[in-house]
């Protein structure tokens, strides 16, 4: 099953030669041979017991019935901030969550219930998902401890979908499941060399997801190939009354996404080169350049360079804004767990962390949870400008005005850099990325491998403005199919500085 995409697999049960148990059962020896043994690159933090007895359930359906769809018998793996109503926890790799048994399934975990998918476990991250410290190790968990690259495993996976990027990449499961506020999928994605869609936010509804921000956060599929990450979001997508950003999605959602995959799909698509994002890695540009290079040979319209002249303008209050967020959001989500959980608050969870100091924060603090405690309520009049502002610099003046000047179809970018080696004490070394307009306009955007620095993956985004998930998928599968980059990873111990 390695390296099989879900038309294969389905090819496969449809023909007898598997069953969704013997492919679950495979899954779960190579999770057994590679996660914690062997390389240990640590991805998976918790497996379903039930897995094996659900494959069993969806194989006498098959037989009976035939398949519900694609998805039919499809293990998958989810973000271990994704609430699933069973016998497995949701921590976000928090010992201060340990125990925490959702009552009920996340939307993301039902819609995939009821298209046959099997969820095989959980996915380590980084701890709240990479919003604890200023300082953090990507990856990192104080309940999962480090998730590490398979390319080379003394590199970062980065986050805060680490254990997803890693799993989809190391074949652990068909697809796996990551949620972004800013990078979470695509960041992962680039670095373990498998395609990221960080959908518009609202297309995917929240409910069960422990959060940041609600006006950033979504969740999306991390697959090894546009096919299979276009597969999968034709079912996490519908209005959900209890997430309101979904109603905003009706007559703009799909759910089949599969109908956009074009091999000539770049013919005449106009896209822009966002030549601000470059500049941080000579080896990372010249790969940009061969992909320009691509996209005029499959007969893109190349405009080149435009500029989203207000990317340098969004940090400040999008970090302000994740702060406010973050507290209001998170207390929310704390106030409906269950008595046998230790927090119930950013507060408690402050104090935990304190108080279990040397397993919780060994390596570095808590300063953003700090900064978030401090900050008022969502009715503060600073929030209100913020929020305006961030949203007025990411899309009126940024994306929106990009796409508007040239005519665009859809904005082209490096992802970011390769991955940078694990470092606990000093955190992460990130040299550039893109990610940053799409996520604060909340719009979408996909990532798909461009090739290799030294061995390890570097991936090419394309965003646009928002429910533009078809143009996107369309554009990245035929980038996909006219290059087709993509290598299986070999679980190096380190990178191969030979080989450039």
């Amino acid at each position: 099953m390695r390296e099989m995409s879900i038309q294969e697999l389905q090819e496969k049960m449809s023909s007898g030669l598997y069953s969704a148990r013997t492919l679950t059962q495979m899954y779960l020896a190579r999770i057994e041979a590679l996660n914690r043994r062997g390389p240990a690159v640590n991805a998976v933090i918790e497996l379903n017991p039930d897995a094996l007895t659900i494959a069993e359930a969806l194989d006498a359906e098959r037989t009976a019935t035939g398949p519900r769809g694609p998805l039919h018998g499809i293990p998958i793996l989810l973000k271990d901030n994704i609430d699933t109503g069973d016998k497995m926890m949701t921590t976000a790799g928090s010992l201060a969550l340990e125990g925490h048994m959702a009552a009920q399934d996340s939307f993301v975990a039902e819609k995939l219930r009821a298209a046959g998918a099997i969820i095989l476990g959980k996915t380590n991250l980084s701890e709240w998902a990479n919003f604890r410290s200023t300082r953090s190790s990507s990856g990192w968990s104080s309940r999962g401890g480090q998730t590490r690259n398979p390319y080379a495993t003394d590199r970062n996976p980065c986050g805060s979908s680490s254990g997803s990027g890693v799993a989809a990449a190391a074949n652990f499961c068909a697809v796996a499941i990551g949620t972004e506020t800013d990078g979470s999928i695509v960041c992962p994605s680039t670095v373990n060399g498998i395609v990221g869609i960080k959908p518009t936010v609202g297309l995917v509804s929240r409910r069960g997801i422990i959060p940041i921000a609600h006006t950033q956060d979504t969740a999306g599929p991390m697959a090894r190939t546009v096919a299979d990450g276009a597969t999968v979001l034709g079912a996490l997508v519908g209005i959900d009354p209890t997430d309101p950003t979904t109603v905003a999605s009706e007559g703009k959602y799909y759910h089949d996404y599969t109908q956009f995959l074009d091999k000539d799909g770049l013919k005449g698509a106009r896209i822009g080169i966002a030549r601000n994002f470059f500049g941080f890695h000579e080896r990372v540009d010249a790969i940009m350049e061969e992909c320009v290079a691509v996209l005029r040979r499959c007969g893109a319209v190349v405009i080149d360079p435009v500029e989203i002249k207000t990317a340098k303008l969004l940090r400040d209050p999008e970090w302000a804004t994740l702060q406010y967020e973050f507290k209001a959001d998170l207390n929310n989500y704390l106030a409906g767990v269950g008595p046998n959980v230790a927090v119930h608050s950013l507060a408690d969870v402050i104090d935990f962390n304190n108080r279990h100091a040397a397993k919780v924060m060994p390596y570095f603090q808590q300063e953003l949870h700090l900064m978030s405690q401090a900050k008022g309520s969502l009715d503060d009049e600073e929030y209100s400008r913020l929020t305006a502002e961030k949203l007025r610099l990411a899309r009126t003046d940024g994306i929106d005005a990009t796409l508007q000047e040239h005519r665009l179809d859809a904005i082209m970018a490096p992802t970011g850099s390769p991955a940078w080696v694990i470092d606990p004490i000093d955190g992460d070394r990130f040299l550039g990325a893109s990610s940053g307009p799409a996520a604060v306009a909340g719009y979408p955007n996909i990532t798909v491998p461009a090739g290799y620095v030294y061995g390890l993956p570097v991936g090419v985004s394309f965003f646009a403005d928002a429910w533009q998930e078809p143009t996107l998928i369309r554009i990245a599968y035929a980038f996909e199919q006219a290059t087709q980059v993509r290598k299986a990873p070999q679980f190096l111990k380190t990178a191969d500085l030979t080989k450039i």
